[in-house]
């Protein structure tokens, strides 16, 4: 089972402390509001108030239409286009890409996350330089609204939560049109053919065509 440690380097995030207290990446989950409240209150004055419990640093760029909801941090160079939506408890690294109509909720992206097109990210954390392709999904929720477990092989663990989005490792391209099932772990480096429908762990340094059919990455 991936830990935070084989997904993530924490360099690459304002939260890298506090995942740092944490083994599995979706037990940060329900405490990321309040750290992102902490170190909203603690940033220099680069970072601008833009609403109640929202911090946007100077050099970022929020398009008009788009709807902020505290609390959340928004990082330097990031772009946040138009008619994003950002439900709250977002922590959005340096230069990131929030696009056009995308769904951001209960989220860490790393620095140089892109979720460019009609993407929706909730209760899910994005590694860095991860990107989402047009229109893929992290779905957080299942359908008989049971807790979420997390599978690898025959390992299976309770997350103890009834919304667990997708954890993306560092380096992974989601394919166009693609879902994440509740509890989806992605290795490091490891590609999503597009249309896919990820279920459980994936290893990293991999290509994912479909359930059972991983190539390795030459």
């Amino acid at each position: 089972m991936y830990t935070i440690t084989d997904l993530y380097d924490l360099s690459h995030t304002l939260a890298g402390e506090y995942l740092s207290c944490f083994t599995y990446p979706w037990e940060a989950l329900s405490g990321l509001a309040d750290c992102i409240r902490t170190l909203g209150a603690s940033l220099d004055s680069d970072y601008l108030p833009f609403a109640p419990e929202v911090w946007v640093h100077k050099t970022a760029h929020v398009a008009p239409t788009a709807s902020i909801t505290g609390p959340c941090i928004i990082g330097p160079e990031t772009e946040v286009r138009h008619c994003a939506f950002i439900r709250g408890s977002a922590l959005v690294g340096a230069g990131c890409v929030v696009g056009n109509s995308v769904e951001l909720k209960n989220v860490i992206l790393f620095d140089n996350v892109q979720t460019p097109h009609y993407n929706y990210v909730g209760d899910s954390i994005l590694g860095y330089k991860s990107h989402m392709g047009a229109g893929s999904i992290t779905s957080n929720v299942k359908s008989d609204k049971t807790h979420v477990v997390v599978t690898d092989g025959a390992e299976r663990l309770d997350t103890g939560r009834k919304k667990v989005g997708a954890m993306l490792g560092d380096f992974v391209e989601v394919g166009c049109n693609s879902v994440l099932n509740p509890g989806a772990v992605i290795g490091r480096h490891t590609r999503i053919y597009p249309l896919s429908s990820v279920r459980g762990t994936v290893p990293e340094n991999g290509i994912y065509k479909r359930s059972g059919d991983i190539a390795a990455q030459r």
